[in-house]
């Protein structure tokens, strides 16, 4: 179970700001369900048109992503558009007290979803003066295909919180949370906007896991990953996973707990369990649901 504050779970058992706001200004949406997380923000403006009169969620993820959500909405509420333009993913983390690193991009989500709105609010009423974040030239490639996150989210979000790992850019954006195959290009902007030199081949080979492995090997690997990575990471969202059997290279794996019922089941195995496993064993294994 993740470490939550006592403020995280206030937020989360008791949220505030839910519904929508049938005549909001502006309104955000961001996230995907299928991938797991999923917000909408409504944004209603006071009669001056500069300050934030009142502001609506609908979030579809974890307990951070409830809670992210939740105490965003009360930060904006009063603000003027200007300040509220300044508020970063940081200061929602600061305000809820802290939140475990893995799960920092819920707050990256709830300001991605603001911009959102505010990009909206001033397609609709271009004469307000509303401050928007413009993406630089170029950056809006994609570069997780599996989370579709553009460059420039990527380089935000290791600019806004001095990011200096590709597992850090995971936690933050979802960026190689997946399939594991834009790591590379994520390493190459992180080496761009911190000035580090390229990994070596004899490091990046190293960082591999082995090319070849007996078959015990390979079953030992697989299950230390299911043990140590995989189920952890599924418990801390109340569900669960168990490994049935290994045939060669397909790993049959029943989903439990809160998994077991998800409509998302499919993507879970695939976006994380076969995910894992293929980074950590080997980029041939194929994960088989159980029923």
């Amino acid at each position: 179970m993740w470490d939550y504050t006592e403020k995280v779970m206030d937020y989360f058992l008791h949220p505030r700001n839910i519904g929508e706001i049938a005549d909001a200004e502006g309104i955000g949406e961001v996230g995907n369900i299928v991938c797991g997380d999923a917000m909408k923000l409504y944004v209603k403006l006071a009669d001056d048109k500069k300050t934030i009169a009142d502001v609506k969620f609908q979030t579809f993820g974890c307990a951070s992503a409830i809670a992210s959500s939740s105490a965003l909405t009360e930060m904006l509420k009063g603000k003027t558009l200007a300040d509220a333009a300044k508020l970063t993913n940081q200061d929602i983390a600061d305000f809820l007290g802290e939140l475990p690193e893995e799960k920092m991009h819920c707050s990256v989500m709830g300001m991605e979803a603001f911009q959102a709105a505010l990009i909206d609010m001033h397609k609709k009423h271009p004469d307000w003066n509303v401050p928007v974040v413009i993406e630089e030239e170029g950056e809006n490639r994609i570069v997780c295909q599996c989370f579709s996150v553009t460059e420039a989210r990527i380089r935000e979000a290791i600019k806004t919180n001095h990011l200096t790992t590709v597992e850090q850019v995971t936690h933050y954006t979802k960026a190689g949370g997946g399939c594991g195959g834009c790591k590379p290009d994520i390493q190459e902007i992180l080496d761009d906007i911190n000035g580090n030199k390229k990994k070596s081949s004899d490091d990046s080979a190293a960082a591999r896991p082995p090319s070849q492995l007996t078959n015990l090997q390979k079953i030992a690997l697989i299950q230390s990953t299911f043990d140590d990575i995989i189920r952890p990471g599924l418990k801390a969202d109340g569900g669960d996973a168990q490994l049935i059997d290994i045939d060669g290279n397909n790993v049959m794996v029943k989903l439990a707990g809160r998994c077991a019922s998800c409509p998302s089941a499919i993507q879970t195995l695939k976006h994380w369990v076969e995910a894992k496993l293929r980074e950590k064993v080997s980029g041939a294994l194929n994960v088989v649901e159980v029923k």
